[in-house]
């Protein structure tokens, strides 16, 4: 019989310009001329989008402590660097800028800061989630939908692996999706980011863990993505599009947030904590091979997301549609200029035993649509290496 649990506390603000709301929705988290901490990073910085939002909360009265000190694959030293800082400054709340890596050290901040500790104290049980500060996020990415979930992945600086923070307590209070923040965005991380949410909304839709909510938002991401990624990508400054863009990468969001990614995600923090490689390209490069290996034991349900995306047609045999979704998945990153593994700069194959030893550690490995094992991702390590998909 069905059983499971679907959680979304946090309020979604969207449209265009809506962050200038952003003072008025802080008073519902915290106190006028309470101190509030600015998470971002450099190239959100230099883009201009952080200074108007910290103008305006100045001018309603908020005293702001900015942090920029956040790298691409956030570290547990950052995330501890930022808690030092909260605690200083005696922040009350805490606001994310920018993509993924700015929201999850900003969650792990809000929980580090009020309650101390390190972010693997938290998930390897010696400390309990609890008393984490307010999150408001301004998602400046259409890709991690980390606005919307209980989840901060981060990398241990000593070890490169990677831990993934998850509580409920860690959702944001409030999301505010403004798409006119998305039009810098460079193409290439546009493409990586828009396969980053595609990934979501597969996984989360086709995981063990799986449910029928998930499943709704998933089919819905799904669809919404395919078909406006190739936009963005070759017409950034098409505002619709990319608040399309938003739409999917909010609902993929919603749909793994409250079931879980798979062994695409698994094999992709693995290659990024080593290599620094920019998640949303670790993705791409995984993902057809993985649906490949997952379809052998699950061939309707692959069938199935092929239709969903318009990679198959509906009379299409299960086995067809199938093989033509691993075709055009394919095709799909290729199109957006996405690397090969071979061509990501210092992959080296005697690295992929530690990769894989590194994607089985993973806490999503159980998750996977089909049971994987170190030799299934070392297999697909090396298959993804020397033998490309045509």
């Amino acid at each position: 019989m069905l059983n499971f649990d679907y959680y979304c506390q946090t309020k979604i603000v969207m449209g265009p310009g809506r962050s200038k709301e952003v003072p008025g929705l802080l008073k519902e988290m915290t106190e006028p001329g309470a101190t509030v901490m600015v998470v971002s990073d450099p190239g959100v910085k230099k883009a201009g989008i952080v200074k108007p939002v910290l103008d305006s909360l100045e001018d309603a009265g908020y005293r702001v402590v900015d942090f920029d000190q956040v790298s691409p694959n956030p570290r547990d030293t950052e995330c501890l660097m930022g808690a030092e800082v909260f605690q200083k400054e005696e922040a009350s709340a805490v606001l994310a800028i920018g993509g993924g890596s700015p929201i999850d050290t900003a969650k792990a901040v809000a929980l580090l800061g009020p309650n101390g500790g390190r972010p693997e104290d938290y998930v390897e049980g010696r400390r309990a989630y609890t008393n984490a500060a307010p999150i408001l996020c301004i998602p400046t990415t259409a890709g991690t939908g980390s606005e919307v979930t209980r989840s901060s992945v981060i990398t241990l600086a000593d070890s490169h692996r990677k831990i993934t923070l998850k509580h409920a307590m860690l959702r944001p209070i409030t999301a505010v999706l403004d798409p006119e923040l998305t039009l810098t965005v460079p193409k290439d991380v546009t493409a990586a980011t828009g396969v980053d949410a595609l990934v979501h909304a597969i996984e989360g839709y086709s995981c063990k863990v799986t449910n029928p909510v998930s499943q709704a938002m998933g089919a819905r991401a799904m669809e919404v993505i395919v078909e406006h990624l190739p936009q963005v990508f070759e017409h950034g400054a098409d505002l619709q599009a990319r608040a399309k863009m938003q739409e999917g990468s909010l609902l993929a969001g919603l749909c793994f947030g409250s079931a879980d990614v798979a062994a695409v995600h698994c094999l992709a923090e693995a290659l990024g904590s080593l290599y620094d490689t920019p998640h949303g390209v670790a993705n791409a490069i995984f993902l057809p091979h993985v649906m490949e290996f997952n379809a052998q034991e699950n061939v309707p349900l692959h069938a199935e997301m092929a239709r969903l995306m318009k990679m198959a047609e509906d009379n299409d045999p299960d086995e067809e549609a199938v093989e033509k979704f691993v075709r055009k998945i394919d095709a799909f990153t290729k199109q957006l200029d996405i690397p090969l593994l071979s061509e990501i700069p210092s992959v080296q194959e005697e690295d992929f035993e530690r990769m894989a030893e590194l994607a089985e550690r993973n806490n999503s490995t159980p998750s996977n649509a089909r049971t994987i094992t170190k030799e299934d991702y070392l297999q697909i390590l090396t298959t993804a290496f020397q033998s490309p998909i045509l």
